[in-house]
């Protein structure tokens, strides 16, 4: 065989195995993206079904400290809520957690940024505070929608006589390294 044959040989031999390779690994990206897609899920809540099962939450926090609050549904890097207030809560501040909320019914005044007061560590990566001083205050009623970045001190404060239900999705965030 010649130098040439042999080469062509050679490089068909390789391309052939690189063509495998690569037939192999799509066909597993393939069957692994069918599993995935048979195991997600989506959710769809409506005003009417989370104010229906926030009845339980407001017997729970009437029982209570005046909050209570259920996870829905979790995912790999975030998960869902429901929550009922009907007095104002700490100050929080997560440290690795954007908090969404969308306002279901009721009334509250929502505090973000400057500091927390009196910060303790809660959890791993989580304070909770008396308050938060030196915010700016946001008034929120039913279809309001926030965003809070991870590392914001913020507080829900509730007047006397009032209450708020509100839908959270908590997304992991990630600074520009990757890293949490």
């Amino acid at each position: 065989m010649s130098t040439r044959n042999f080469a062509h040989s050679t490089a068909q031999r390789i391309g052939t195995r690189s063509l495998f390779a690569a037939v192999l690994a799509t066909t597993t990206l393939l069957i692994a993206s069918g599993v995935q897609a048979q195991t997600m899920q989506s959710d769809h809540w409506s005003p009417s079904q989370l104010k229906d099962r926030a009845k339980h939450l407001r017997e729970l926090a009437a029982s209570g400290n005046g909050s209570a609050s259920e996870t829905l549904t979790t995912y790999p890097r975030h998960f869902t809520m429901l929550a009922f207030r009907s007095r104002s809560g700490a100050g929080e501040l997560h440290e690795h957690f954007a908090d969404i909320f969308t306002i279901v019914d009721g009334h509250a005044t929502l505090m973000t940024g400057g500091h927390l007061t009196d910060p303790k560590a809660t959890h791993p990566g989580e304070m909770a505070g008396t308050g938060v001083e030196g915010g700016s205050a946001q008034e929120l009623q039913a279809g309001d929608i926030v965003h809070i970045p991870a590392g914001m001190p913020h507080q829900m404060q509730v007047a006397p006589g009032e209450s708020i239900t509100y839908f959270v999705v908590k997304v992991e965030e990630t600074d520009a390294a990757g890293s949490n």
